[in-house]
């Protein structure tokens, strides 16, 4: 998965791995990351050349696709650090 950090006031990182069209996103506030299944890799050009990724999100994302908050991601240096994903489970619930 290609992490890219984005400056943005709701966003610290936006992950996307084409294979699998799964979106990552790790918020600011709370540095949560959530993983969104079957997302186009349009959706995912869009995040990121949208000038508010807030915005786009809330319009174009949150409620349109099946989520799961992922846990053991860490911050390092704006980056989350692998960990292990809860990832199986989540593929079979798409």
């Amino acid at each position: 998965m290609n992490l890219t950090p984005v400056n943005s006031s709701t966003l610290v990182t936006i992950g996307y791995d084409h294979d699998g069209e799964l979106l990552q996103l790790e918020f600011c506030h709370s540095h949560a990351v959530y993983q969104y299944f079957a997302v186009p890799a349009a959706v995912h050009e869009a995040l990121l050349a949208a000038t508010s990724k807030g915005s786009y999100f809330n319009q174009a994302i949150r409620g349109r696709y099946h989520f799961i908050r992922v846990v053991g991601l860490q911050t390092v240096g704006n980056l989350p650090a692998p960990a292990e994903s809860p990832r199986g489970a989540a593929w079979r619930a798409r």
